[in-house]
């Protein structure tokens, strides 16, 4: 990935998955030591695109670097994405992935974070409208909401699955 391109706008699902990956590319270019993922199911990221996954890896060598993946859902996430699924196994140390209890009842946003301040936030996705930008404001404020969230969920997401 190049230099950090100016936000793009969200207007359609391809703009959300380039959102995603200038939010991923600006994070990783600004050192960020945490992004974090929230959606219902991942269905629109571009989880298997190879230029994120690059970014995020050589993002992952750097010391204290944490991806967090917030979802009401994995399950579907090894057959829509098989090469993050397969790419993930060698970062779990630094991939955690988390699901909130049934009974807290939050709708959770479609958003990309980092502690620099990159927020990419799909706002509608039945009209696929959303925003991307640095802002630290919004970012402290999302992360505040996300975190209480993350302190009732639970790990999902497994690895490997064992059988008897």
């Amino acid at each position: 990935m190049n230099a950090p391109a100016p936000a793009p706008a969200i207007a359609s699902r391809a703009d959300f998955a380039e959102a995603v990956r200038w939010g991923v590319q600006t994070a990783v270019a600004q050192g960020a030591r945490r992004i974090v993922c929230v959606d219902a199911d991942f269905s629109l990221w571009p989880w298997d695109d190879a230029a994120v996954l690059d970014a995020l890896a050589a993002w992952l060598r750097l010391p204290q670097r944490q991806l967090v993946l917030l979802a009401r859902t994995f399950d579907a996430m090894p057959l829509r994405f098989p090469r993050f699924h397969r790419w993930r196994r060698d970062w779990v140390h630094a991939i955690s992935a988390w699901q909130p209890p049934a009974d807290m009842g939050v709708a959770l946003p479609t958003l990309l974070l980092s502690d620099t301040g990159v927020v990419v936030h799909l706002v509608d996705a039945v009209r696929m409208r959303g925003r991307a930008e640095v802002d630290r404001r919004r970012a402290l404020v999302w992360v505040e909401e996300i975190d209480v969230v993350l302190q009732r969920s639970e790990t999902a997401y497994a690895v490997s699955t064992l059988g008897l």
